[in-house]
């Protein structure tokens, strides 16, 4: 994973294809579980984390190193041209290389909203792979709302309900966590129980939010350590997500890459 976690256990059958490619390579991709539509599903895929049930697929689309040579200085084409040589020679079953749409930007765009589909990814051609930085040369532009976020604290359980009631999230602006909203919904009991043994060991008595947040109910503030994806309606004008539901830990991500997104500019796409 990006946060360097071995995923060798979690997605052994991808591991296990992985080795029949005859070359010493680093990929770069990502691996999902897809609804019956053939769209990637981010719940479908932390159901297979816990049960094993579903069937994975790893869509690739990029290669950094090929028998010890980085490609980093490679333009974008030239990696995807390579990577695509590579692939073609190989009979995997559940490893696929993930082709583009060249220069049909804003049509693409407009099918994936059609599809129903998260979003797309809009590269630079010509452009290296930056390591560990952000750039303009590769851009996510959602079509379904949904954030990645931090969950700062739990508030109290009400009513019939177990363990918490509802997760706390900021987004780090700069340096600064900042509080973004929180959510109740996308729990079931067994969920609730699961997330309260993990966030316990890491309750702490401040909270880790520099601006006091106006909120009525009794919070256990949490580290600032876990990331969750959230789905949402919209951000609100005093940048809170609206309706937030929960849809599981991304244990792929590190707080520090959480960084705070509402308002950002809406991308040109030629």
């Amino acid at each position: 994973s990006r946060n360097h976690l071995s995923f060798n256990k979690n997605f052994k059958a991808i591991a296990e294809e992985l080795k029949k490619i005859d070359h010493s390579v680093v990929l770069d991709g990502e691996i999902v579980v897809e609804d019956d539509a053939g769209r990637s599903d981010f719940q479908l895929l932390q159901t297979y984390i816990k049960t094993g049930k579903e069937k994975l697929n790893y869509y690739v689309f990029d290669i950094l190193n090929l028998e010890g040579n980085d490609t980093f200085g490679l333009s974008l084409i030239q990696r995807k041209e390579l990577l695509e040589i590579l692939l073609s020679k190989q009979k995997l079953q559940n490893v696929f290389y993930s082709k583009d749409v060249k220069e049909m930007g804003s049509a693409f765009y407009e099918l994936a909203k059609k599809n129903n589909f998260e979003g797309i990814m809009a590269k630079d051609a010509n452009s290296p792979y930056r390591v560990g930085r952000r750039s303009r040369e590769w851009l996510k532009i959602r079509i379904s709302q949904q954030e990645e976020a931090i969950i700062v604290g739990l508030t109290e359980p009400k009513n019939s309900r177990s363990y918490f009631g509802a997760i706390l999230l900021a987004q780090y602006d700069h340096k600064k966590l900042k509080y973004i909203g929180k959510c109740g919904t996308g729990f079931n009991e067994a969920a609730l129980k699961e997330l309260y043994a993990k966030f316990e060991p890491h309750f702490i008595d401040e909270s880790p939010l520099k601006d006091k947040i106006d909120i009525k109910d009794k919070v256990q503030w949490l580290k600032p350590k876990f990331v969750c994806q959230i789905k949402f309606t919209e951000w609100t004008q005093d940048n809170n997500l609206r309706h937030p539901v929960f849809l599981g830990l991304r244990i792929d991500k590190k707080a520090k890459e959480v960084v705070f997104s509402a308002g950002n500019a809406v991308v040109n796409l030629k």
